[in-house]
């Protein structure tokens, strides 16, 4: 594992960095940094914005205007692996939760689901996406995911496209071994053939992980999803897990099978 700053605050900023740029923050962030961290002029942060990669800065500025000085280049730009997270909302606390592991287990986009048995109808992603840059910004990730706004579930399956591989858990499944299943999936001919393609354009398969609501799919949906082509269809074991946990344990293996993790 390369060598990291542990030990440096990290900010998320929206604009351009190089070498020599003086960056004016807002207000929130000038008073995170000024009164919650208790920096000051000439102490340092590193700085990223999801595009230009991560640099060394200084804070700078006087009075209300707090800025920081861009130095020098600490890490370059990487992209996530092409991971899309489709979810049924939970409630306030453990949605909280859930976009910050997800965000640590390096999805590319959260996408809320709104299922049958769904017992969240509304969504906040303004603080989705906070919850995701704070994640972000403590476990030295580059990039922020995109945040979808809440689509039906029908038009979730309508705007899948068929080279993306689909995973997803149901407790009702037959697989009782979801690494095989897994595994399988990725030595399948129509998984293999992104992974072998060479030239322009080729690169790992993208995936998408699909966790359904607690009180679990309806019927109607569990069909229409197994009528889907490139799939696999995983149990997460003996135990019934909460949908938070449920996240973590199907991300993890995701990762580790067909991700970035190899």
């Amino acid at each position: 594992m390369p060598q990291y700053d542990f030990r440096s605050p990290r900010l998320y900023v929206t604009g351009a960095l190089k070498a020599g740029a003086d960056l004016t923050l807002d207000k929130p962030q000038a008073h995170y940094l000024r009164n919650v961290l208790r920096l000051k002029p000439g102490d340092g942060v590193l700085a990223f914005n999801g595009k230009d990669g991560e640099w060394r800065a200084a804070v700078a500025g006087e009075g209300k205007r707090t800025a920081l000085t861009l130095q020098d280049q600490t890490r370059p730009q990487t992209e996530p692996r092409d991971l899309h997270y489709l979810f049924a909302p939970l409630k306030h606390e453990r949605l909280d939760y859930m976009v910050q592991k997800a965000v640590e287990m390096g999805v590319s986009q959260l996408q809320p689901v709104l299922t049958r048995h769904t017992q969240v109808q509304r969504v906040n992603v303004e603080r989705m996406r906070a919850n995701a840059i704070e994640a972000a910004e403590q476990c030295g990730v580059l990039s922020i995911p995109d945040i979808g706004e809440p689509m039906t579930f029908a038009r979730a399956l309508a705007a899948r496209k068929p080279d993306r591989l689909l995973v997803f858990c149901d407790e009702a499944a037959d697989v009782k071994d979801p690494v095989a299943a897994l595994a399988a999936a990725r030595e399948a001919p129509s998984a293999m053939l992104p992974l072998t393609m060479s030239g322009a354009g080729a690169g790992p398969q993208p995936l998408a992980l699909l966790i359904g609501p607690e009180g679990g799919f309806a019927e109607e949906e569990r069909d229409a999803l197994l009528k889907q082509t490139n799939i696999v269809r995983l149990s997460l074991g003996p135990r019934i897990l909460r949908a938070d946990t449920a996240a973590v344990a199907a991300l993890a293996l995701i990762q580790a099978v067909l991700g970035d993790w190899r």
